[in-house]
């Protein structure tokens, strides 16, 4: 059969009760609708008029806007209009670009969010739509040759001229007016001649919204009789056909049945098939999983578990299980009979490189109800994932941060993964949204459990379950199986430096590489920072190098043989200096410990060991998450050098040692969350081995937030 996308439906937008006075639509003539734009510099509702088109409350619609068409939403109907503003000098809407994207409820949650966050709304919508919904019409500049007279342009004044000159250039697609404007200094007076003279067109370019992707199918429409004239070849393609369901791709028919389109069109031109373009959703594949089925819970579990299935309306639960204790079985399990009702799941996890373990579990429980969302994918998939999870069918929604803002209709249960985790919070642009918070907003309006999970929770959420009467506190204290949890060794460098080692390695932390390597086993490396160092500083003066954007410390990167400084938030990059540049003295260095520098010392100390990194800037392109713990837990890899990506949610049984480096520059950092962060991340990065009973960690100074371990 073929993988076709269901048509959403419209389920109109209800929008925040102070956003909204009256939105029932009024009579079919002289309708009036209050867009919201995205448009800098304009945070208000618009109001335009609609004639023709069958707009509803949460489609995306095209406007126009000054000299621009621009995407907004289709807000509310207004039932008056402004006493000083008359019907003759409303706009028409345009166009619709998406139907139905707000489902019920969604307007009224981001309004909280823009208020709370104390953001424009239009800021909150660009941060939950996929990308390209709300799309800007540009100007464009473009000659008009057949229009200019041999000889003509003697008659040009200097701007005119050099305006002529640029756009011969480029005659078949023109170019941006802003393009203009820098290549030629007077272009809006030597533009406006040739405008005038008819040699040249100024024109609007329409916005790029994404598209639906469509796909040509052929469908058999009827069968040959005895005294059809047809070949014996023909006939056999359309029995062929009819066996493989009587209807498919028209690529993959082709492929399977060795034929060629002519013949194909042949056959529709008789009317014996059918091509027709359908729609098909590029949604984010995974690899074949093998079915799964519910696993036996311990008493805990199975404690915790009735708990939640307790739960009707707007409940809060945190599941505070060591690691390796089985809360992902409790989510599966949990998540089961919602399904079953015909009500979703949204599954939130920290990181990206988490999905693929996690989606790949979900799908062999779940089988193809369950669909990934975030920032990584290309933007045809968040679209069409989007659009796919607006049917409102029962299914799960993992994802990331963003991903709080899903559109599943009948939601049934929102669950945080590892939430104590800071990557929940969006720091670097507006809104500055916490999704643990919003997903709490959300559970409220959709009335339904929030569940967070975590073998290390924040303090103020377990200080909330404890003390709160709205939580309610589930503990799984024990490993699987009663595994035994994993030991610790807490080393002093400084005294491994007063015995003369100055490696980033401690001497207990080497002779175990050495014996994972003999042993052919697996092993982790956690290392604060990605990069080769932390900082470049110079010994003579003190100076440290800075992002001229940012006014942080440029890390530094050893790439290809050439020494750079980067900056870790803008991606501002240039070379190393090799003097100050404040004092002139060539005594700069690199300090700190970065996953690159680790890696060098690897491959110094144990060529044997195929070690890899795995941080952000080696999972940039798109599945390399999954790729390379594939690797790894196929045996390609043998240590996995990585930074905090390394310390959430995997599962690889085959890892016996994690070796933990610069600890302490954790607990050191200028952070009112240094010390709990430091905890977290050193808990979870220590569970992350399956079969080990001891494990390193590497300390420049032994701390008493260490001790209990």
């Amino acid at each position: 059969m073929l993988n076709t996308a269901a048509k959403p439906a419209n389920a109109p937008g209800v929008p925040a009760k102070e956003l909204l006075a009256a939105y029932a639509p009024p009579p079919a003539a002289g309708r009036w609708l209050e867009v919201l734009v995205d448009c800098p510099g304009v945070h208000d509702v618009l109001t335009y008029q609609v004639t023709a088109l069958d707009v509803q409350l949460g489609d995306i619609v095209s406007v126009p806007l000054r000299q621009h068409l621009v995407g907004g939403i289709a807000l509310r109907w207004a039932a008056t209009l402004p006493a000083d503003l008359a019907p003759a000098q409303l706009q028409s809407v345009r166009g619709i670009v998406a139907s139905g994207f707000l489902p019920a409820d969604y307007i009224q949650l981001l309004d909280r969010v823009a208020r709370y966050y104390c953001t424009p709304l239009i800021a909150v919508v660009r941060a939950a739509l996929p990308p390209g919904l709300l799309g800007r019409s540009r100007r464009r500049v473009r000659l008009c040759p057949a229009a200019i007279p041999t000889g003509a342009e003697a008659f040009l004044d200097t701007a005119a001229q050099q305006v002529l000159d640029f756009l011969r250039d480029r005659q078949a697609q023109g170019c941006g007016w802003q393009t203009l404007k820098r290549a030629v200094r007077p272009a809006k007076r030597g533009l406006e001649q040739l405008v005038t003279r008819g040699w040249a067109e100024d024109y609007l370019e329409p916005p790029r919204y994404v598209q639906p992707k469509r796909q040509r199918a052929v469908i058999l429409a009827t069968e040959p009789t005895d005294a059809a004239p047809l070949s014996s070849r023909r006939r056999e393609l359309l029995h062929q056909l009819k066996v493989w369901g009587g209807e498919l791709w028209l690529q993959d028919f082709l492929q399977r049945s060795r034929t060629t389109a002519a013949t194909v069109q042949a056959l529709a031109t008789a009317g014996y098939l059918v091509i027709e373009e359908r729609e098909v959703l590029r949604l984010a594949a995974g690899p074949a999983v093998t079915d799964d089925c519910p696993k036996d819970l311990n008493p805990a579990q199975a404690e915790a578990l009735a708990a939640i299935q307790a739960q009707s309306g707007c409940a809060r639960l945190l599941l505070h299980g060591v690691t390796g204790s089985g809360k992902t079985e409790v989510y599966l399990q949990a998540i089961a009979p919602l399904l079953a009702r015909g009500q979703s799941a949204l599954v939130l996890v920290p990181e990206i490189g988490l999905t693929p373990q996690l989606t790949d579990r979900f799908r062999a429980r779940f089988g193809d109800r369950v669909c990934v969302y975030h920032s990584a994918l290309a933007d045809g998939e968040r679209y069409d994932t989007w659009r796919q999870m607006l049917t409102g069918e029962p299914q799960v929604a993992i994802g990331t941060r963003s991903a709080v803002f899903a559109p599943l209709p009948r939601l049934g249960m929102i669950i945080l993964d590892e939430e104590h985790d800071h990557s929940f919070k969006q720091a670097q642009r507006m809104p500055t949204y916490h999704a643990r918070t919003v997903a709490l907003w959300r559970a409220e309006l959709a009335d339904c459990p929030l569940l967070l999970g975590s073998a290390t929770p924040a303090l103020t959420t377990w200080q909330a379950a404890q003390q709160s009467d709205d939580w309610q506190y589930l503990a799984l204290p024990e490993r699987i199986a009663n595994r035994p949890l994993p030991t610790v060794e807490v080393v002093d460098m400084r005294r491994e430096l007063q015995q003369g080692n100055r490696s980033v390695f401690s001497q207990r932390l080497h002779a175990s590489l050495t014996d994972v390597a003999a042993a052919g086993q697996k092993a982790i490396l956690f290392v604060p920072r990605r990069g080769h160092s932390s900082f470049v500083k110079c010994r003579s003066c003190g100076f440290t190098l800075t992002c001229p954007n940012c006014s942080v410390s440029l890390s530094y990167h050893y790439r290809h043989s050439h020494q750079q400084l980067q900056c870790h938030y803008c991606n501002h990059s240039q070379l190393n200096p090799s003097h100050c540049p404040q004092c002139a003295s060539p005594y700069i260095k690199f300090f700190g410990t970065g996953t690159q520098r680790v890696m060098r010392h690897l491959e110094e100390a144990f060529p044997q060991l195929n070690c890899q990194r795995f941080d952000s800037d080696t999972t940039q392109r798109k599945d390399a998450h999954r790729r390379l713990l594939q690797r790894f837990t196929n045996g390609d890899i043998d240590v996995l050098v990585g930074t905090q990506m390394l310390t959430k949610g995997l599962d690889i049984p085959q890892v016996t040692l994690v070796g933990i480096l610069a600890a302490d520059g954790q607990i050191d950092r200028a952070d009112y969350y240094a010390s709990e962060r430091a905890f977290q991340m050193l808990t979870q990065v220590a569970g992350r081995a399956g079969r080990a009973i001891a494990r390193v960690a590497s300390f420049c100074k032994p701390t008493a937030l260490i001790i209990p371990w």
